[in-house]
C-alpha cells in the first residue's frame, strides 16, 4: 500500500500520514488508531474488534463499581485559574 493511498483510506492528508509516520504529537489520536487498524496493527494488544468491546464493557462496569466519591465527574469549571 503506498503511503498515498493509505492517506486516502484513512482520509487524512499526506503530510498528516508524515506526522504520524515520526511520531509527531501535533496529530489526532482517533487519526492515529485509525492509520493503525488500516495497517493492521493491534490496538491494546487485542486483534479482534469484538474482544475490544468486551475489554470496554468489563472496564465500564469496574467503573460502576466504584464509589460516586472516587469516580466524581469534573466540572468544567473546575476552579483552577491558570
Amino acid at each position: 500500500m503506498t503511503a498515498e493511498h493509505l492517506a486516502g483510506t484513512a482520509g487524512i492528508t499526506r503530510k498528516t500520514l508524515a506526522a504520524i509516520e515520526h511520531g509527531s504529537a501535533a496529530g489526532s489520536i482517533g487519526n492515529v488508531f485509525n492509520v493503525a487498524s488500516i495497517v493492521g496493527v493491534p490496538l491494546f494488544g487485542v486483534d479482534d474488534p469484538s474482544e475490544l468491546i468486551a475489554l470496554r464493557r468489563r472496564g465500564e462496569e469496574r467503573l460502576a463499581l466504584l464509589p460516586t466519591r472516587v469516580d466524581k465527574k469534573r466540572d468544567k469549571d473546575d476552579g483552577l485559574d491558570f
